[in-house]
């Protein structure tokens, strides 16, 4: 079956041997693909000494290093995801590399000039051969255009699109088998993972795509001189070669250059903040990846941002929602901390609600005697992935991408200035969400959605109704409960339902008897049931013994 649907075994080969070497033989076992393959032993025994004193986020780590370009970006996408990947395997995801060497100028001049179809002396006046920085997708040269223009440009690593693409089709059959044989795979969706890994890839593949995000944010940032975004020349762009604006400045984490040089680290902090937190709560769209080697210093204390291949959406729901859980956290409201958790992932149905609440009251004491100014927001959003990992709640990508932002924000900051309060900094931002969530005109837009909304359910009621009145003529309807306890339940729904009925019976039962006494009141005569049995009397031994036996139930029951 195997064999059938993936076209590239030698390929599926190395993975698998890499798999073994570094400690996952046993998964490759359960997926049949150790005798499918005829993996030599000899690789279970291979670095065994070595693999007992490492981390499985070591083993993890190395296993991506040495399988490629592919792992390497698989790993770095991943590292923005705890809330699908232990906290502890991201600590050794975030230290991935891309330890590759610059690929030949022939490989460079040949795929620019089918790109861009015209020579490299014409497309440019000035083109260096030594590149200025390489990694897994590409490398970046420097280049002078016709006009004059400094450029850097970037270019996408030959065949790499093939050899992606070879990855990503055997890692959905590895996923599609271990959704088939394993619980676990099932369990975490390991077949939506891969799907979404292999999208947020391709789209760092398109050069074009990047492009326009660094446009889209330049738009926002056009007249604040403070922050510097590279133009981009779209005459020598395309979807494998990326040409812009070449800047010069000192990277962030060159600490004691910046000193040297006397920039207020203060200054270049508050930057830093002020710049992403517009590009998250005003703008909505913001860069994925600002550490320290894509923010560079320039010679007025701007700052400039590099390399837009991973950006971050939030709609102005999600904004509220992330805004309303760091509130909540801090208002120490149990109920609304749930709230935002449940109204920005999708929480399974089978999930533990009491256990969640006591791990949510956990997560807010933590924060009940943490002052506004030394709260962390990149540690809140941290904790809220923690609780949907162990939770099985399914977090939105740009959420994740939101998270390593704040986080990467963060240690940035703290190396600049150790007393920088990002809170303070974000106050006025928060105050202008505020405002524009209750503002007339946002109030009045969410309404008219919600009427439409309910418009469209309306309109489709009845399609809806005659789909349920077929599938009900066929038999087909099958209604299943399930709920915490529900056998439980069921049983003192029973037993309540019982004692009404007791009691409505014996309710009746008096309302005769006291019919039949008033009765012989009147008339004067004792009533006789066949010419010998009382039924006054009777009646009330009757009347009594349900009486006592009904009291004595709800006693019994502690119920009372």
């Amino acid at each position: 079956m195997i064999k059938k649907r993936i076209r590239h075994l030698g390929r599926l080969r190395e993975i698998v041997n890499a798999f073994t070497r570094h400690g996952f033989g046993y998964l490759m076992k359960e997926l049949g693909l150790l005798d499918l393959l005829s993996v030599p032993k000899r690789l279970f025994l291979q670095g065994s000494e070595t693999i007992e004193v490492l981390s499985t986020g070591e083993r993890i780590r190395m296993f991506l290093e040495e399988l490629g370009p592919t792992f390497i970006k698989i790993g770095q996408i991943a590292s923005t995801r705890p809330d699908i990947i232990p906290l502890d395997i991201i600590q050794e995801l975030v230290k991935l590399q891309d330890k590759v060497s610059a690929f030949p100028f022939s490989e460079v001049k040949k795929i620019i000039e089918e790109e861009l179809a015209d020579s490299l002396e014409n497309s440019f006046r000035e083109f260096q051969e030594t590149p200025i920085a390489a990694a897994s997708i590409g490398q970046v040269h420097y280049a002078v255009l016709p006009a004059g223009e400094q450029v850097a440009v970037k270019v996408q690593r030959p065949k790499l699109k093939h050899l992606i693409e070879t990855d990503l089709e055997i890692l959905k059959e590895l996923a599609r088998l271990a959704d088939s044989r394993l619980e676990w795979a099932r369990r975490y969706q390991v077949r939506d993972i891969v799907d979404e890994l292999a999208m947020s890839i391709r789209r760092e593949l398109d050069f074009e795509m990047e492009a326009r995000n660094t446009e889209k944010i330049a738009a926002k940032f056009k007249d604040n001189p403070k922050v510097v975004i590279p133009k981009v020349f779209w005459d020598y762009t395309s979807a494998k070669v990326l040409t812009m604006e070449f800047i010069d400045g000192i990277t962030l984490n060159e600490e004691e250059k910046l000193q040297k040089l006397g920039y207020d680290s203060k200054v270049l902090g508050e930057t830093v903040v002020n710049t992403i937190l517009q590009q998250i709560l005003i703008d909505g769209f913001f860069h994925g990846d600002p550490h320290p080697g894509n923010l560079l210093v320039l010679p007025n204390g701007a700052i400039a941002f590099l390399d837009f291949g991973i950006v971050g959406r939030l709609s102005p729901e999600m904004r509220d929602h992330v805004a309303s859980f760091v509130i909540a956290l801090m208002r120490q409201n149990t109920d609304e901390v749930l709230q935002a958790i449940s109204s920005m992932g999708v929480v399974p149905d089978d999930v533990n609600y009491e256990q969640l609440r006591m791990d949510v009251d956990l997560l807010r004491e933590k924060y009940s005697d943490l002052s506004f100014k030394n709260m962390k927001i990149g540690q809140t959003i941290t904790d809220l992935f923690s609780v949907a990992f162990q939770y099985k709640i399914k977090l939105p990508t740009d959420l994740t991408i939101l998270g390593k932002t704040l986080l990467t924000m963060e240690g940035v900051v703290e190396k600049l200035d150790p007393d920088l309060s990002i809170i303070k900094i974000a106050e006025p931002f928060g105050k202008r969400l505020i405002m524009e969530r209750y503002r007339p005109k946002t109030i009045i837009d969410k309404v008219w959605r919600r009427i439409n909304e309910y418009g469209e359910m309306i309109l489709e009621w009845p399609k809806t109704i005659n789909e349920i009145s077929a599938i009900m003529k066929k038999g087909r309807v099958k209604i299943e409960l399930t709920t915490p306890e529900l056998n439980q339940f069921i049983q003192r729904l029973n037993i309540i339902s019982n004692r009404i009925s007791f009691s409505i019976t014996l309710l009746s039962f008096s309302i005769i008897m006291a019919g039949v006494i008033i009765g012989t009141s009147l008339s004067g005569q004792t009533p006789i049931l066949l010419n010998k049995i009382p039924v006054v009397e009777i009646g009330f031994v009757i009347a009594t013994g349900m009486f006592l036996w009904l009291l004595f139930s709800i006693f019994k029951s502690g119920k009372f």
